[in-house]
């Protein structure tokens, strides 16, 4: 399957000025983050958005378009406004990042936000048909929501509502796993790369504090693991920021004497 590189995404757009059309300047590929609240909290202090953005410094804009709460099939509304058809500059890369929200159990205090699994792999299914449709190049990682502490969500919830917090978690690790499952066939099914987080954070003893801080939502060391895992498949796919070059020249290559050398190029 064909990935997107870098020379796919360095766009070329005119400057003009009194009439005048002046050289060309590079802009840089766009790396957009797609999902729900651990989406959308990525760019917090140690969040694995801002460590990306830092990854990817001068090479990419890394973009979060995460929103707390919603679940694949609100998603689905946003589609066409965050990732309009026909753009000259579609990302070069996405992350689809969705099913904590879908796997809320009905029943319970986050029944508002449940989608049936099978609506799920279906509405990813639409989300990754979309992107690809707005460009067959583009690289489409999709992670599977992250295991659930279920005692963590209980303490999480008698710190908010004290002896009035429900004595039944709204989600389950049971039904998390059953989402992840789905996320990862659907990948395989469409030939994109995926993260299987549920899988990968369970693997270290303790992950339940270590990971989650408050049985949902990511730590640090959470984070950290998102990150690893998206510029590892980024770098599988050639989109490895080491081999993407700046945007414009690197300091070291303006002569102080003459640094019109260094931009003559562009």
């Amino acid at each position: 399957m064909q990935f997107a590189t870098i020379s796919d995404s360095l766009v070329f757009n005119q400057i003009h000025s009194n009439g005048v059309v002046n050289p060309s300047y590079r802009m840089r590929p766009q790396i957009v983050l797609f999902g729900d609240s651990i989406t959308e909290q990525s760019f917090r202090l140690g969040g694995w958005g801002a460590a990306l953005a830092d990854t990817y410094s001068r090479k990419a804009d890394v973009v979060v378009r995460g929103y707390g709460g919603y679940n694949t099939r609100w998603a689905l509304f946003l589609l066409n406004h965050l990732f309009p058809m026909g753009s000259a500059t579609p990302p070069v890369a996405t992350t689809i990042f969705f099913g904590a929200n879908d796997a809320a159990l009905l029943g319970r205090t986050g029944e508002r936000q449940h989608v049936p699994v099978e609506e799920y792999k279906e509405n990813l299914r639409r989300i990754a048909q979309h992107l690809k449709n707005c460009s067959p190049t583009m690289l489409i990682v999709l992670i599977t929501p992250p295991p659930i502490d279920e005692q963590g969500r209980l303490e999480f919830a008698r710190s908010l509502y004290g002896d009035k917090a429900t004595e039944l978690p709204e989600r389950t690790n049971e039904m998390a796993a059953v989402y992840a499952k789905q996320c990862v066939e659907l990948a395989e099914e469409l030939g994109l790369p995926s993260i299987n987080l549920w899988s990968k954070m369970q693997k270290i003893e303790g992950w339940q504090k270590k990971f989650l801080s408050d049985g949902l939502h990511l730590t640090a060391e959470g984070n950290a693991i998102v990150h690893e895992e998206v510029v590892k498949v980024f770098g599988e796919a050639g989109l490895s920021a080491p081999n993407m070059p700046y945007d414009f020249p690197h300091h070291s290559e303006i002569d102080g004497k003459n640094p019109e050398k260094a931009f003559q190029n562009l």
